[in-house]
């Protein structure tokens, strides 16, 4: 896809999408918490896992040192469980250990290289997370990429790439760095509601004419009904 079309499709998907408005952002240890919770599970039951650790611990410091089954009671609505509950409460306490307190302004004054470097060092916390971090609560022109965002960009022809960690580097270099972060949620958007994995709505989209995915078709199918999901955790804590 050439440079103008490019941003054509970038500029059609972030109108179809404005960004929420009045936002401030949220906290660092928010942000990374709520976007592991949100790891394979979708972004209702996250929240609803997030808000439940929020009600049952007055602070993070108390997650820390707070029973493991306490922590899995308040987020089981979410899946994984017990592997979510283990590594939060071991990633707080290192970050406790780390820094003396659970305090990550530190990363603000961090470059994205350093960011990436110093959070990886967590069991659980991988690049996608550290992107919605750096993206979401630091402000930083970043363009986090999953499984479904990479799936989209090959299917429309923007990247052509075999993994997610692929396309989040080709990314870096075609993708405008104001418009990275709307084009992230607009595409979460776009992609329940319209390019769905299974059976896209082709003949229900607004950049059919720049796509070229090979068996898109404009005959409606009954398969697949627009269904709008567009809450993002991200947008809400």
């Amino acid at each position: 896809m050439n440079e103008k079309d490019l941003n054509t499709v970038i500029d059609t998907l972030n109108k179809k999408y404005p960004a929420k408005q009045n936002k401030s952002k949220s906290s660092i240890l928010d942000v990374l918490i709520a976007t592991k919770l949100s790891q394979n599970t979708t972004d209702k039951t996250s929240y609803i896992a997030f808000n439940n650790l929020k009600k049952k611990f007055s602070s993070w410091e108390d997650v820390a040192t707070g029973n493991l089954n306490d922590i899995k009671s308040a987020i089981k609505v979410c899946g994984l469980t017990n592997t979510k509950a283990v590594q939060i409460k071991a990633m707080l306490k290192q970050m406790m250990k780390n820094y003396g307190k659970l305090d990550l302004s530190l990363l603000k004054k961090m470059k994205e290289d350093e960011i990436y470097e110093e959070l990886l060092k967590y069991k659980g916390i991988g690049v996608k997370t550290i992107s919605c971090v750096l993206g979401f609560s630091l402000g930083r022109n970043v363009f986090p990429v999953d499984t479904h965002i990479h799936r989209i960009l090959n299917r429309i022809g923007i990247v052509k790439t075999k993994t997610p960690e692929q396309t989040f580097e080709k990314s870096k270099l075609i993708i405008p760095d104001t418009k990275k972060m709307q084009f992230h949620t607009s595409l979460i958007k776009f992609g329940r509601e319209i390019c769905k994995a299974i059976t896209p709505l082709c003949y229900d989209c607004f950049i059919y004419d720049y796509c070229s995915y090979k068996t898109k078709t404009e005959e409606k199918t009954t398969k697949g009904n627009k269904v709008l999901n567009n809450f993002l955790i991200l947008e809400n804590i």
